[in-house]
């Protein structure tokens, strides 16, 4: 293939040529393996080739998802192909060779970046030179070689579909069946059908799709539902405008009305839930938008809003229900008489039971039939409860969860809003024939556009959607207006465009062009990486394959990119510029300015070189106008040198940014609009600013997209499992930027993230500690788990010192060792100040507000997203994430994605001031996220929310029952005065314990027993408490020298248990539910005399409980060997057990009496011990291994993270990442990117 002598000169900036560019890194292998929330493990792979600038969280990221797993052969060779240099020649199966191995090794899986990276880069090239992008092989082989240190090193990265799928078939030969994408043939510009799955990838990330007034034709409303389905499948995103639907009662034409929109947006939301993006279990990522003029716009904002009461519904009513109605049939089974029980004039406990529950809204039809069956002699019934996690039954019920939501605002809306004008809705039929008649529209409906205005902010108040798109502003910078308005966006918004378009993203990681020596940032190379990846982008786009025929055309004739950049947040702090600054605005525009105008520069030679994208010469006057507008933003023209506007662009203040910066982005601009108006262009779209939260954790970028951080500590992942407790790496060097000594940094280094060591520590050092008998092995051993644990409570356990020591030292009993609330230090006479005094000496204050030498005028530059630590009061003020927006905005072809994190006590009004204020800014779009909106989420830092509990009342508990209602010792003696019976008040005491379910205090001093076993090799140790009258109250379970997480989880279970029998919950039913239940560890029992062989360890528990407290001697039977094995359905005990438990459930003619004997507690002692309601002090769980609970989301938000469990891990470890979340544990995302 002849070279072109008109194509693309590419230059080297970090590579020499005649040397492999991977020779300039240091690489080493490493054992990569991901660990379950359980500690089990998710992932391993061995051998893991990558350079040592990876960190653990980027190696385990990029060998998790990105490395290709099967299907690559052993043994490959080179295709000879015309034309094509041998060094980028594809590569095949070397069949010949693959015959001489062994058939289970002929084919295996990538593990060494070099193979990733080199797959990338070549195919890249391979397609450039193949349609003669590049002048000379020279520079095809430049091309190459940069990119591959680009991606080795660290410094940009391509979306997640291109590491997925691009190059597959070039390095591996790999071939598979078409999939039904279609791509345009670039020769001849018309749509053909793939031929192979692989020859062209999908290197898409971001979708928008048209969406029809039609049902079931070929892009109506039915078919947009396949062609999502089609995307979230292979992991992309996708977003729609829905406001051609008709509106709900709008006429149709075969007669009737419509059922509206929002009756087909929950069908899409039901199928988008049910489809788990590429495969891994989070949410499907979609956008849906609407006009504001739609008629069914009202129900639309207030979707979710209403769809999360639905949520608080279903939990609050669950839990009422299953409340109620066993207390009606509590009534009824303790009543005597069988004849006269349903007669609630005789029987009153059932006629007040009947009251409450008509009083709390039970429905009548429910009520009746609880009736029927406490008639046929029913005893209890179980209803399902359900709770607030966004996983939860609950949130699966309700609709509008499973997407993205936005409304399209104009400025004509704005403008009536300030104005407190009228805004019109109006009939999607009655548009379309006012413009057939040319005529204006009759409205269907009017209302103030501030109870619009209002509705938009007090949702967004309450569960954070929708976001709003400026319609006006996105319309006025579109560079091809002539083919339609653009009307929708990408699930994350940072794409906009025509709909049935697509745009793949690459973003630069800035950190790695700035020179902390020299404190400037290199522009040179910037502007090479710029131009070299925007040459990548395009390429992707005529290799690429498409989901339907209109995208395939759509993205040939327009041809959009979407380059843009990560880490500015960690940029700014190295540099010593705080986030809410002048110059930090100045900063961000100058650099998306570089962007932009270099990468439009980029595509006008490129256009030069191939020609221009199709449309371009349809819209070139209104293309060369934005481009004119961009240029004017860079040199910060006045209001009335732009043209088209009707809000001023925020451009570069040269006041407030270094020259060389301002000079660069000036330069860009005018070579942009030089060579466009020379060239035109080969793009209708360059850049976006993408939330990279995957990528980004692959280039170890601190900060994500536009973001702040948000965080001054980090946890950094280790190989093999664990995490380590590490300072932002952007702290060190700001801190050195703004003069601070050797030894001040050391000092405020330490109290941020503490010194790690005992030695000076106050109350807690080695002294005092020695002093107790801890050795010099024991308390290096301590020191080395600080790092990876966030308080003094978590470090001193047991399961940290060992129980050998703490038995022999310390006298700790085994009660003590096993009870989780056990607090060590203060056992040893430590009070909680000295603990916490302590704690902030070895573990820091995780915030640099008050260390030792900083100064007040330099706190800003550390200030982060959210308040660091428990001390931290200073954050980033939500208002300036907007201006940093607009400081970028005016430079690049799309927007931004980007939530404006709000603080939790913000109100409506600030909602709406932020809102109006992006407006005025001249942002695109933008999304709100007020602290703790989501009825899913822990409340966070800053929540104001006061929760009166009845475990608190120890005050008159008489005066503290609300009217209708009674305390249960006054229920215990009414009911009893009911029961004409000689044992009336000890069933009563009964009824009202299994029923009401008061926590029956154990007294101080208690009995019990310990008993040792061992199954199938495993220790087990079960102790138990009893009451005063023998009947059991807790137990407890200490797996010997099991895993920390596994021995941790039967703590918890042994929690759980012992306070439903406190609560009232007989033992017999926690005996039936888990007697027989068959997991390993199984099997011999050695220490029980008599048990000699069970299915499981809780098998073996309950069992053991039953025959000591129960008399259940029958369970004492062995279990026969046949029993263990994975096939057998159901052991014979098993089976008799099964059977009497469902005897229980059967309508009995014994007596009432007996049988709510048999159902309950034993005798529970006098009215005062069993009503206390104090507090629960003894099952606060403080974890220590384990992930989860309330403690682990608390210390999470001490952190800096959002407090919520990843979907795909179930880490702590989510931050914002634009309109979504990351995990900086596993690398997923919310999002699309």
């Amino acid at each position: 293939m002849p070279p072109n002598s008109k194509g693309l000169k590419v230059g080297r900036k970090f590579t020499k040529e005649g040397e492999n560019p991977f020779e300039k890194l240091r690489w080493k292998k490493r054992n990569i393996e991901i660990l379950n929330i359980d500690g089990s493990t998710a992932f391993e792979m061995k051998n893991v080739n990558l350079p040592e600038n990876f960190s653990g969280v980027a190696a385990n990221v990029l060998s998790q998802k990105y490395f290709r797993k099967a299907g690559i052969a052993a043994k490959l060779k080179k295709s000879k192909e015309r034309g094509v240099p041998v060094w980028l020649s594809k590569s095949i199966p070397d069949e010949k060779a693959l015959s001489k191995i062994k058939e289970e090794k002929r084919y295996t899986e990538e593990t060494d970046g070099k193979e990733l990276f080199r797959r990338l880069a070549g195919t890249w090239t391979y397609w450039g030179w193949k349609n003669k992008y590049f002048k000379t092989e020279k520079d095809a082989k430049a091309f190459y070689e940069e990119l591959c240190y680009m991606l080795a090193a660290q410094m940009a990265s391509p979306n997640s579909p291109q590491w997925f799928n691009t190059g597959l078939n070039w390095a591996y030969g790999i071939e598979g069946p078409a999939q039904g994408h279609l791509y345009v043939n670039q020769k001849t510009g018309q749509v053909e059908n793939s031929k192979n799955a692989y020859e062209r990838p999908q290197p898409h990330a971001c979708f928008i799709q048209s969406v029809s007034d039609d049902l079931v034709k070929e892009g109506g409303i039915m078919d947009l539902w396949t062609r999502e389905a089609r995307l979230f499948k292979y992991g992309s995103g996708t977003g729609s405008n829905f406001s051609h639907i008709r509106g709900e009662g709008e006429t149709l034409s075969g007669g009737g009305t419509s059922s509206g929109l929002m009756s087909f947006l929950k069908i899409g939301d039901t199928a988008a839930g049910a489809i788990k993006s590429g495969g891994t279990t989070r949410r499907a990522a979609k956008m849906v938008s609407l006009d504001m003029d739609h008629p069914d716009i009202e129900e639309f904002i207030e979707w979710k809003v209403k769809e999360e009461e639905k949520v608080a519904g279903l939990v609050s009513g669950s839990l009422h229900i299953q409340e109620h109605c066993n207390e009606l049939l509590a009534a009824i089974q303790a009543y005597p008489d069988t004849e006269k029980r349903m007669d609630q004039n005789e029987n009153q406990e059932l006629a007040k039971a009947l009251k409450k529950a008509m009083k709390a809204h039970i429905p009548n039809s429910l009520i009746g039939r609880v009736l029927e069956l406490g008639e046929q002699g029913w005893t209890s019934i179980e209803f399902d409860t359900y709770g607030t996690e966004w996983e939860g039954e609950a949130y699966q019920t309700v609709s509008g969860q499973n997407s993205n939501n936005s409304v399209r605002v104009t400025n004509d809306f704005m403008e009536a809003v300030a104005k407190d004008g009228v805004w019109n809705l109006y009939w999607r039929t009655e548009l379309v024939k006012a413009k057939k008649e040319d005529r204006v529209a009759e409205p269907c409906k009017s209302m103030p556009a501030n109870d619009l205005w209002r509705k938009i902010s007090q949702a967004a108040w309450s569960c954070a959607d929708p976001g709003i798109q400026y319609h006006s502003t996105i319309n006025e910078w579109h560079t091809c207006p002539k083919d339609g308005k653009i009307r929708g966006s990408n699930p994350c918004s940072e794409y906009m465009f025509l709909d049935d378009t697509a745009c793949n993203l690459a973003s630069l990681n800035l950190g790695s062009f700035y020179d902390e020596e020299t404190e400037t940032f290199d522009v040179e190379a910037y502007e090479h990486a710029v131009r070299i990846w925007t040459v990548v982008l395009e390429i992707s786009v005529l290799m690429a394959q498409f989901p339907s025929e209109a995208i395939a055309r759509l993205s040939y004739e327009y041809r959009t990119l979407g380059l843009g950049y990560a880490n500015i947040g960690s940029l700014l702090m190295r540099m010593g510029i705080p986030y809410d600054d002048p110059r930090a605005y100045a900063i961000c525009g100058s650099l998306t300015a570089i962007l932009g105008g270099i990468s439009y520069a980029t595509s006008a030679e490129m256009a030069g070189v191939i020609g221009t994208f199709e449309r371009y010469e349809y819209n070139k006057n209104e293309m060369l106008r934005v481009i004119r507008n961009h240029r004017r933003a860079a040199y910060n023209k006045k209001p009335e040198n732009y043209e088209g506007l009707t809000i001023t662009p925020q451009g570069i203040n040269p006041d407030s940014c270094p020259d060389y910066l301002v000079n660069a982005a000036k330069n860009a601009w005018d070579s942009a609009l030089e060579m466009g108006e020379k060239y035109g262009y080969r793009n209708a779209q360059a850049t976006v600013i993408a939330p990279t939260g995957t990528i980004g954790i692959v280039m170890d970028c601190d900060t994500t997209g536009i973001e702040p951080d948000f965080a001054l500590i980090k946890f950094k992942t280790l190989a093999g499992g664990g995490s380590l407790k590490i300072i932002n790496q952007s702290v060190p060097l700001a801190l050195k930027k703004l003069g601070y000594s050797d030894s001040e940094r050391d000092e405020i280094i330490d109290y941020i993230i503490g010194t790690g060591k005992f030695d000076g520590a106050p109350h807690i050092n080695n002294e005092t500690l020695t002093n107790y008998g801890f050795t010099e092995k024991v308390l290096s051993e301590l020191e080395k788990r600080v790092a990876s644990l966030t308080s003094m409570k978590m470090l001193f356990t047991p399961l940290n010192i060992g129980d050998e020591f703490c038995k022999k030292n310390l006298k700790l009993t085994d009660e003590q060792m096993n009870d989780p609330t056990f607090v060590l230090l203060e056992h040893m006479g430590f009070s909680e100040q000295q603990i916490e005094e302590a704690e902030n000496r070895i573990f820091g204050k995780l915030t640099i507000e008050d260390a030792p030498h900083i100064k007040e005028e330099h706190l800003a530059v550390f200030d982060c997203a959210n308040k660091c630590g428990k001390y931290g009061m200073r954050s980033i003020d939500y208002k300036a994430h907007v201006r940093m927006m607009a400081a970028a905005q005016p430079f690049i072809s799309g927007a931004i994605s980007k939530t404006i994190n709000m603080p939790h006590e913000v109100l409506v009004e600030d909602i709406e001031e932020v809102y109006e204020l992006s407006w005025k800014l001249m942002n695109k779009a933008m999304a709100v996220y007020r602290d703790a909106s989501k009825l899913s989420q822990p409340l966070m830092s800053g929540a104001l929310l006061e929760i009166a509990s009845a475990i608190e009342m120890e005050e008159d508990e008489e005066m503290m029952i609300p009217e209708g209602m009674m305390t249960p010792g006054a229920a215990a003696e009414m009911l009893a005065e009911s029961l004409p019976i000689p044992n009336a008040k000890s069933v009563a005491k009964k009824v009202i314990t299994r029923y009401i379910a008061q926590r029956r205090r154990m007294p101080n001093k208690r009995g019990g027993y310990t008993q040792k076993a061992k199954i199938a090799g495993h220790s087990i140790f079960l102790s138990t408490g009893e009451y005063d009258d023998g009947t059991l109250g807790e137990i407890f379970i200490n797996m010997h020298k099991e895993g920390a997480a596994f021995r941790s989880l039967m703590n918890s279970f042994a929690i759980a248990v012992s306070l439903g029998l406190q609560h009232g919950v007989p033992l017999e039913e926690f005996v039936d539910a888990f007697v027989f239940s068959r997991f390993e560890p199984n099997g011999p029992v050695i220490g029980n005399e008599r048990i000699k062989m069970s299915t499981s360890v809780i098998d073996y528990l309950f069992r053991d409980l039953a025959i000591n407290y129960l008399g259940r001697a029958d369970l004492g039977i062995q279990v026969t060997p046949e029993d263990l094995m994975h096939d057998t359905l159901r052991t014979a005990a098993e089976e008799k057990n099964e059977r009497e438990s469902r005897n229980k459930l059967r309508p009995s003619s014994e007596t009432t009496d007996n049988h709510e004997v048999q159902m309950t507690l034993d005798d529970v002692g006098t009215i005062d011990t069993m009503y206390d309601t104090t507090d629960l002090e003894n099952v606060n769980v403080v974890s220590t291994d384990v992930r989860g609970g309330n403690e682990t989301a608390s210390e999470a938000i001490k952190m800096g993270y959002s407090g919520d469990p990843c979907p795909e891990c179930g880490q702590f470890k989510l931050v914002p990442n634009g309109s979504c979340f990351k995990c900086l544990g596993c690398g997923a995302t919310t999002g699309c990117s």
